[in-house]
């Protein structure tokens, strides 16, 4: 079957203030969201670090943003326990204790954590000494913690959060407020702007997230709700995530919710979150996520996670985001005119699941392996329902966008600190996966991505590992058509298409 296909790759702020292209040949070709251009490169302020041997550093080294993150200790968990006093403003009071383990002698050590007035910490329940420049929370704890060494931070604040300003993006992320409600997209440094947090992919943990809201709000997270307390005037919602998870995918959302549950055939529940202002059939381009789920377990793996839903907030933040367990969509993410489309969107936040949220970025310049796998997620999508032909009509259409507007679509190997969520990390990202597919055959290809997956699930993984993995199985070098498809300026020629 031939069509014409709308191709919107999308997973984290990719079509916010973007640029519709239209193509310039006068055949029927597709409409294609692009990210905006690129903006100049902000200044980053670099902290300086201690000359204490035994204190942990203050960065984890990424290639890109060598500040995020901090080194000398492993969290293993984070209780948030958060207290909306009002909604409107967003003031609040919170707790969050975190669970660690030292990896060498530390005097000191850092969190990320931006805004609030601290009330006090504690380093195992005696009080310590803090000090903050910009992000960076340095807390001296009372004694020299011993490498191997569990301990246990707790962070007291109160105030209101401020949206942070990304180092990787020219606008907010991290805690927002809205007219109505309530919302969390931290992707890539958003989420110390409402806890105190090892700010990397590289330090996962599991999340207890406790938030009390005013009545009539109910609250949205990640993981299992497993309690929900009418206190009289107020409601506490406690949810738990007891698989690893990157920083950046926690999130709150809060506002008047329709709850709607199903399940998928294989046994994964699904709950999705509707803001009760939205239209009764917002939910139609997510009646398929459970068809997903299990297609996509058989291509990649058991689905990684205890549950699964999406969440739609009844406001125009043009984006969506993967968060772990609980993709958010802004209510232009979602076409009700184009119900294909809005599941092509879908498909691409569940694929993340997989590839993003269990098997994540060891560092940042590696953000095609998260975007440009769940691009051709999609793409896996269109196969389901259309079979090859659908499948190459998708390429051929993606290919002819990238080879015509190359100046949105640079390698995807090597992106700008400043533009890491470029289009090349989405659709040459997932031509590279294609090219790949072509190259060693479909048996070879998915034995490749369900061993990616198998080997790297809960943990980290970069362009190197993906790479290895794929010339193990097939059995060959395969340095050029990586280094072709990943680094090169020019884009390489795709086989079938002239």
């Amino acid at each position: 079957m031939k069509r014409t296909l709308r191709i919107i790759s999308t997973a984290i702020f990719v079509m916010l203030a973007c640029k519709t292209l239209t193509p310039k040949s006068t055949t029927e070709a597709p409409v294609i969201e692009v990210p905006p251009t690129k903006t100049p490169a902000p200044t980053e302020t670099v902290i300086d670090e201690p000359v204490d041997p035994m204190a942990g550093s203050s960065g984890m080294g990424d290639s890109l943003y060598p500040g995020f993150g901090n080194g000398g200790y492993d969290s293993i968990s984070y209780t948030l326990n958060i207290t909306v006093n009002d909604v409107a403003t967003s003031d609040l009071s919170a707790i969050t204790a975190i669970e660690a383990v030292a990896t060498q002698e530390l005097s000191r050590f850092n969190l990320d954590f931006a805004g609030f007035e601290i009330t006090g910490i504690t380093v195992n329940g005696e009080a310590a000494e803090f000090d903050r420049k910009g992000q960076e929370l340095t807390i001296i704890p009372s004694q020299v913690l011993s490498k191997d060494e569990s301990f246990t931070v707790v962070v007291s604040y109160q105030g209101i959060p401020n949206p942070m300003q990304s180092q990787a993006l020219p606008f907010p992320t991290g805690w927002i407020v809205y007219d109505g409600g309530i919302f969390v997209l931290s992707e890539p440094d958003g989420s110390a702007s409402f806890f105190p947090v090892n700010d990397h992919p590289l330090d996962k943990a599991t999340y207890t997230i406790i938030v009390t809201v005013p009545e009539p709000y109910e609250v949205a997270a990640n993981g299992v709700l497993q309690d929900e307390v009418d206190n009289g005037n107020t409601t506490t919602y406690t949810f738990t995530v007891r698989d690893p998870m990157a920083s950046y995918l926690t999130t709150i959302n809060i506002n008047d919710f329709d709850v709607e549950t199903m399940e998928s055939a294989g046994g994964i529940p699904i709950r999705n979150y509707y803001a009760a202002s939205l239209p009764d059939d917002v939910n139609k381009p997510f009646a398929r996520q459970g068809e997903m789920i299990d297609y996509f377990s058989e291509l990649f793996g058991p689905y990684p996670f205890e549950v699964y839903g999406a969440l739609v907030m009844d406001t125009y933040f043009g984006a969506a985001l993967e968060n772990q367990t609980m993709s958010i969509f802004g209510m232009d993410m979602v076409d009700l005119d184009d119900i294909e489309g809005t599941e092509s969107v879908v498909a691409h936040e569940l694929a993340h699941q997989w590839f993003g949220d269990s098997v994540s970025v060891a560092d940042w310049s590696d953000i095609w392996l998260n975007e440009g796998f769940a691009t051709y997620g999609e793409a896996l999508w269109v196969e389901y329902d259309y079979g090859r032909e659908g499948l190459d009509d998708w390429v051929a259409s993606v290919y002819t966008e990238v080879n015509e507007y190359p100046e949105f679509y640079p390698p995807p190997g090597s992106p700008a600190p400043y533009d890491l969520f470029n289009g090349g990390v989405y659709l040459r990202g997932g031509l590279t996966l294609h090219a790949l597919r072509l190259e060693v055959g479909d048996e070879a290809f998915f034995e490749i991505l369900r061993a990616y997956y198998d080997r790297h699930k809960y943990g980290n993984a970069s362009t190197e590992d993906f790479i290895a993995i794929a010339e193990e199985i097939r059995g060959k070098d395969l340095t050029d058509l990586f280094d072709a498809w990943l680094f090169d300026e020019d884009l390489p020629p795709m086989p079938g298409i002239e």
